[in-house]
């Protein structure tokens, strides 16, 4: 993270509280990690801004929107198909993962096309 906690939305709050069931800590609301002696209610149930370690490193990443959301906001981009916000992989990336299957058959449909066109095998060179 880059110093700043996570300040999450209530829709964030929402999915964060849906994934809290992921955690091998959850139990009927409480967490076994924070359990010495008397029950202790899980802190992503409750606040908007504190998340647990173990939280970030094994069930945050089972939800990589809310994951790059919360975690990644100044390396978020913006898709250029489809406006979405995405995490790159490089610093090159311009497409969301959905969208860039997507383009890279387009491209490559485009690129055929253009190779076909200049191909004097199947006859559709132009005459001088």
């Amino acid at each position: 993270m880059n110093g700043k906690r996570p300040y999450m939305d209530y829709r964030q709050h929402r999915a964060a509280c849906r994934l809290v069931h992921e955690c091998c800590n959850y139990d009927n609301g409480n967490c076994i990690a924070l359990d010495y002696g008397e029950p202790c209610v899980c802190v992503q149930s409750i606040s908007y801004s504190l998340l647990c370690r173990w939280f970030i490193s094994a069930v945050l990443p089972l939800d990589w929107k809310l994951e790059a959301a919360l975690l990644h906001r100044a390396e978020l981009k913006r898709c250029t198909e489809c406006g979405g916000q995405f995490l790159p992989k490089s610093n090159r990336g311009k497409y969301c993962p959905e969208c860039a299957g997507r383009m890279k058959r387009i491209r490559a449909a485009q690129r055929k096309r253009k190779q076909r066109g200049k191909c004097h095998a199947l006859g559709n060179a132009r005459p001088p």
